[in-house]
């Protein structure tokens, strides 16, 4: 009986060629994550058949690409359609946002589903697609709940952002990867922001989110440069705690979307829409959506 896996691995639009018949299959599909128009967003590559592949492998490819993530299409093990491994150019991350989004636009289509739950290593992920004219257009994915802390080094950070202060506590939000805020006072501050990249690499394996706003608009940056993104255009794992922070702080209500542009200054501009249910005492939902598009596919000659 075919399974999932095997459909989502005939996906991909480019016939496999006679020399990677019989080996580790080296075809992957190429998206634009958080926009509706090709060459905007963010990029990711989705392989769509990774049985063969060991981790070592996956990370010379994620660094061979150079995107923010790749992902890795497995079999699942745990009731969802497939596995997915993550991986930056320089490490593996346990989920991410728009690696998540992408991926389920694919498998999505290539199932012909409206939902589809991808077994991320920080557990299951469920995704909702919307559908325009058959094709999928957009998602909603409901996030790992993250956990949050002051984030203690916050002078040393400041400094390496070239800012005097953050509007909110500087916290650290952890839902597989390590989210750090930091308020800037308008979308100028965000817009002129300098930082020292190797003083923040000097930090560690955090994601830094510089962002300014008000209501339902909000503006950011992200920078991360030890997970070799210096800076990303869409991060959507950065969307859904950033709604939480806002409420946790009273800048907007729980249960209140917002709208959050990414990647003006990498001229991939993006739009990413999140929202956080419940309350500081009782946290019941991180969601956050967007759109994707499918622009390429390849295949890497692996043997």
């Amino acid at each position: 009986m075919s399974q999932p896996i095997d459909r989502v691995a005939a996906f991909a639009p480019s016939a496999p060629s006679e020399s990677a018949r019989g080996r580790a299959d080296g075809r992957y599909v190429l998206l634009d994550v958080f926009t509706d128009t090709p060459l905007a967003g963010n990029q990711l590559a989705v392989f769509t058949d990774a049985r063969g592949l060991d981790a070592a492998q996956m990370q010379r490819l994620a660094r061979e690409l150079r995107l923010s993530e790749t992902v890795f299409v497995l079999p699942a093990v745990a009731g969802g359609e497939v596995a997915v491994r993550i991986f930056t150019p320089e490490a593996e991350l346990p989920f991410a946002g728009h690696p998540v989004l992408g991926t389920a636009v694919v498998v999505a289509t290539a199932l012909g589903l409206d939902a589809v739950t991808l077994e991320t290593l920080g557990g299951p992920v469920d995704v909702r697609v919307r559908h325009e004219d058959g094709v999928v257009v957009s998602g909603w994915m409901r996030q790992p709940l993250p956990s949050w802390a002051p984030y203690e080094p916050a002078q040393a950070l400041l400094a390496a952002l070239g800012v005097e202060r953050s509007g909110l506590p500087v916290e650290l939000y952890d839902n597989g990867p390590h989210h750090v805020y930091v308020e800037l006072a308008d979308d100028d501050a965000v817009a002129a922001l300098r930082p020292d990249v190797a003083a923040l690499g000097a930090l560690g394996e955090i994601c830094v989110s510089c962002f300014a706003g008000a209501g339902r608009h909000w503006r950011t940056r992200m920078f991360a440069p030890a997970l070799g993104v210096p800076e990303d255009p869409a991060t959507g794992s950065a969307a859904g705690p950033l709604a939480l922070h806002l409420a946790r702080h009273g800048r907007i209500a729980f249960g209140e979307e917002i709208e959050i542009s990414q990647g003006r200054e990498l001229s991939r501009p993006s739009l990413l829409y999140a929202f956080a249910s419940g309350s500081p005492e009782q946290l019941l939902s991180v969601e956050v959506g967007g759109a994707a598009v499918i622009v390429a596919a390849g295949e890497f000659r692996l043997g």
